[in-house]
């Protein structure tokens, strides 16, 4: 395929960010078949906040990889900005993520021997970006999520919540379309998970970003438009908030 960077929909054309159709994933486990996702469809819009909300083995992280294009569906398609990613092979796929696609993940997975800095400026490598300019731009966005002065300092020289900021970073470097965040708080106390949740909701608000969470923390679900609710590997409820209720959680609301 040509070019995997999501392209702005034309005018008049109000198609969804993603669609997922009809997805369904099979596990094989010897002779015995696990059915993570049964038929599920869903469609979520650009500068949407979408929690993904269910108890482990629902089917919610399936469900995140399936879209991520970290997995293949069994069955089922799947279009982020019009482009069929459970078509594409797997350097398209991973092209397409370095492009578009931010990840922040429960174990923070930085470099340990890195530091913040270089941490952050990762995904800016696989894009091509000079050193000089990937620098500054992580400076500035460690600043934004309130590290400034620690720019130096190597994971084990931080706290928890220090490190989740350096992942919060790292994913929103480049400015990506889409951000997935899987259990984004699940090793933070219930004060750092606050400060991290409504770190990550003003950015996203603020760039205009679709953040697509995955959590078995209904606390967590709160600050997202859209709560879709998953048991089994199906979808079982969808909550739709207003634009009110969106208000109250405390974060800017800038979604067109």
């Amino acid at each position: 395929m040509g070019n995997q960077t999501i392209q702005p929909s034309e005018n008049g054309n109000k198609k969804p960010l993603i669609e997922v159709k009809h997805v369904r994933k099979v596990y094989r486990m010897g002779d015995e078949k696990v059915i993570a996702l049964d038929d599920v469809s869903l469609t979520i819009e650009k500068g949407e906040i979408v929690c993904f909300l269910g108890t482990s083995g629902s089917g919610k992280s399936t469900f995140l990889n399936m879209v991520a294009g970290l997995e293949k569906p069994t069955k089922g398609e799947i279009y982020i900005g019009g482009i069929p990613i459970h078509k594409l092979n797997e350097s398209n796929v991973t092209l397409f993520r370095q492009k578009n696609i931010g990840f922040i993940f429960q174990a923070y997975h930085l470099m340990p021997m890195m530091t913040a800095v270089e941490n952050v400026s990762l995904p800016l490598i696989f894009r091509g970006v000079e050193k000089k300019k990937r620098n500054s731009a992580a400076k500035e966005i460690l600043g934004a999520v309130g590290l400034k002065g620690y720019e130096k300092r190597k994971p084990s020289q931080m706290s928890g919540g220090q490190q989740q900021r350096v992942g919060i970073a790292r994913a929103l470097a480049g400015n990506p379309k889409i951000i997935f965040a899987d259990e984004p708080t699940g090793n933070l106390d219930t004060n750092t998970t606050k400060e991290v949740m409504n770190l990550i909701v003003n950015q996203v608000r603020e760039h205009n970003q679709t953040l697509i969470l995955v959590t078995h923390d209904r606390s967590i679900a709160s600050y997202a438009d859209k709560v879709v609710t998953i048991q089994d590997g199906n979808i079982v409820n969808i909550e739709q908030k207003t634009k009110e209720q969106n208000m109250q959680v405390g974060t800017k609301e800038e979604i067109s």
